[in-house]
């Protein structure tokens, strides 16, 4: 009987502990987990960043596979951790995870290798940074170096905000990139990575703004879906030949090697699939509809690519459509929201997926327990059916403390 740990405690490790269920005889535990996650996982009470608790768990449990969900466990060097003692681990050390950890690295690394991707400027000094952005094109993108939970990234649409946004991000660290502004269809592609080998998952795209017609801040994901159909099979080859597999191979080359799951936030420009943003992680809320689309056991894919075994995809033809819902007042100040009683989640069709991320359990009722509270995902034949299913699914769902966007892939049948 495999055992497989997932450290984290979000939407992402629900849907990788649910993945993993799939397979017959499967012990899972995950390191929190969360609230929701009982049913297809062992919670146990260590946090993501107690690495020597972990290491002992996954000892004294004699755990067969260990994967990690969110980012700042490996950029603090888990990995490297777990290597060290011995432990099966999937996931970049804290050198390779150095790709999403300064986007500066990321950048450097992208320049030097010619991965296409927008031009930049990076500033360790804000008077200097304010005076380029006052003659800066406009819209411009101002980036904080370090992780930032999905909120470090501000899209200026004039100087005013421009300098605003160069004061408000040079507070989550000392350094900042400004750079230049593309046009076209953003798109999340994920692949399986181990040194050079690269084993593409299937496209999603992401809506990262908090409210409808992308307006409101940027957040963490409000809902995603997967296929892509107004992205071309051309811009998705493109972007693994000229991306995402030279990015593995630069890694190897400044003796990073990356094994995980790589995460490139691309944007289909009228040049070409450009990089916006590279994650060390499996991308939340992309695997909410990338995992129910894989047929794979996914226990026996990882293992195969760690022993650098051959690995063959099969993928389900029918779309996936995820939406998020989170708590009133996110991606800032939630606390009116905290506590809200969710009703009506027994409701919800046997075929609908509840993806758990920021709930509290109690007194048998889920509440408001976080920003991103819960991901409801349904299928259907295309993207139109698919969002349907879902919409008619989150309406059964009734919290006072909660909202969602109404247009989640609307953008795939305009």
């Amino acid at each position: 009987m495999p055992k497989i740990l997932i450290i984290g405690g979000g939407g992402r490790e629900h849907a990788l502990a649910w993945k993993f269920s799939q397979a017959p005889n499967t012990q899972i535990y995950a390191a929190p987990g969360n609230a929701g996650m009982s049913a297809v996982a062992q919670c146990v009470n260590i946090s993501e960043n107690d690495f020597d608790g972990l290491l002992n768990f996954a000892k004294k449990n004699a755990i067969d596979l260990t994967v990690v969900g969110p980012e700042t466990p490996l950029v603090n060097g888990i990995v490297d951790q777990f290597t060290a003692a011995g432990l099966p681990i999937f996931g970049p050390t804290a050198k390779a995870a150095a790709i999403e950890g300064s986007k500066n690295f990321a950048k450097n690394l992208m320049q030097k290798y010619d991965i296409p991707t927008a031009k930049h400027h990076t500033f360790t000094d804000v008077a200097a940074a304010l005076l380029h952005v006052k003659t800066a094109p406009l819209p411009t993108v101002i980036k904080a170096d370090g992780l930032a939970g999905g909120k470090g990234v501000i899209i200026a649409e004039t100087a005013e905000q421009a300098q605003q946004a160069v004061e408000s991000l040079f507070k989550l660290g000392d350094k900042l990139i400004v750079e230049e502004f593309l046009q076209g269809e953003e798109f999340s592609f994920i692949a399986l990575v181990h040194g050079e080998t690269v084993y593409p998952l299937e496209i999603a795209q992401d809506h990262k703004r908090a409210h409808d017609g992308d307006k409101g801040a940027n957040t963490g994901g409000m809902g995603v879906y997967s296929p892509v159909p107004q992205i071309s099979q051309a811009t998705i080859q493109q972007a693994l030949t000229e991306i995402l597999q030279p990015t593995a191979a630069a890694m190897v080359a400044e003796n990073r090697p990356f094994t995980g799951f790589l995460y490139g936030g691309l944007i289909a420009t009228a040049g070409g699939a450009k990089v916006i943003e590279f994650n060390a992680r499996l991308g939340d809320p992309e695997a909410e509809v990338i995992l129910p689309r894989l047929q794979n056991n996914l226990f026996e894919v990882i293992m195969d690519i760690l022993h650098e075994k051959p690995v063959k995809l099969a993928w389900k033809e029918e779309t996936f459509v995820a939406v998020t819902l989170a708590a009133c007042g996110y991606p800032g100040d939630i606390t009116k929201a905290k506590g809200a009683e969710i009703a009506g989640l027994q409701d919800l069709s046997p075929e609908t997926l509840i993806f758990h991320a920021g709930t509290a359990f109690a007194n048998g009722k889920f509440t408001v327990n976080g920003g991103r509270v819960l991901f409801v995902a349904a299928c259907g034949e295309n993207v139109q059916a698919a969002r349907t299913a879902v919409y008619s699914e989150v309406a059964k769902i009734q919290c006072n403390g909660l909202f969602y966007r109404k247009d989640i892939g609307a953008k795939a049948i305009l």
